[in-house]
């Protein structure tokens, strides 16, 4: 029979055991978290803290003034606008084309179909950069530089790859007994997908959408490169490079403007959070 101090024992142990994992888990959360903590307490620290020899690591005053003139900057709204524009379509795009493409790819069984997924996993391990003068080449001879809907494409086409793995994951753990169901009760193939699985694939749906949302809003390079005469086409991540002039950076205003810019994905991750972790951990269920 177990005495009380053996049953005492037993959780003490286990608890000292997963210590070096909680540390280790709090120590990753400070490493990732600090940075964001530095931008946001730098935005709101007046001039002669941020340029101090001995800088301090909370705010001794506080001041909006670097709020003030992120906002009254050039081309704010212009170019939030542009940047709200431009990941939308995107989002909306990628989901439109690769749920049509994850479904065929895990509901229908058609010659090619392993060696389109192996094009789809080689384009999604693709280094994006490394097609920056061939997207500029084409869009010059197709004119359609310093536009916004070639931003969009751009994004649409990054986001895609992932996009597709994901849904195609995440439909392939919806029974087909459901659908056929559906079927049954006289439903079309559409209907019954429509019906039946497009609500189950809510959080896979939100899953691929903030990713596609955080990819498309934070990509500099093509919105720099292929943006270079209409300055009004440009995006928020550009427009950060603002604050930047012959005298130097001005660190408040552009860690305020970081802070702005940061602040719709972290409120969209923390709306869709709980449905973002069981949409990717759904998805990964089935490969």
């Amino acid at each position: 029979m177990t005495t009380p101090a053996v049953r005492l024992r037993v959780p003490v142990r286990s608890r000292l055991r997963r210590l070096p994992l909680h540390l280790a888990a709090a120590v990753t959360v400070v490493v990732c978290l600090f940075p964001v903590y530095w931008m946001i307490s730098t935005a709101f620290k007046p001039s002669a803290d941020i340029q101090s020899a001995d800088p301090s690591l909370f705010p001794p005053t506080w001041t909006l003034d670097h709020f003030r003139r992120a906002v009254e900057a050039d081309g704010f709204a212009l170019f939030w606008r542009n940047s709200i524009l431009v990941t939308l379509g995107a989002v909306l795009l990628a989901l439109l084309v690769a749920l049509g493409a994850a479904f065929a790819v895990a509901r229908l069984r058609w010659k090619g179909r392993r060696q389109f997924m192996l094009m789809v996993f080689i384009a999604q391990m693709a280094p994006w950069e490394s097609l920056i003068i061939p997207i500029y080449i084409i869009s010059r001879d197709t004119d359609m530089l310093d536009r916004l809907p070639t931003l969009t494409l751009i994004y649409f086409m990054i986001t895609l790859p992932f996009t597709v793995v994901v849904l195609r994951g995440f439909i392939a753990t919806i029974p087909p007994e459901l659908e056929e169901a559906a079927q049954v009760d006289g439903c079309t193939r559409t209907g019954a997908f429509r019906r039946v699985a497009l609500p189950l694939l809510a959080p896979g749906l939100m899953a691929t959408s903030l990713f596609g949302f955080i990819t498309a809003w934070n990509e500099f390079a093509y919105a720099n490169f292929l943006i270079i005469k209409q300055q009004d086409n440009r995006t928020l991540p550009v427009w950060l490079s603002s604050f930047q002039n012959t005298f130097g950076t001005d660190w408040g205003a552009t860690m305020a403007a970081s802070t702005l810019f940061a602040l719709p994905a972290l409120v969209i991750f923390l709306l869709l959070q709980r449905h973002v972790t069981s949409g990717f951990a759904a998805g990964a269920v089935k490969g």
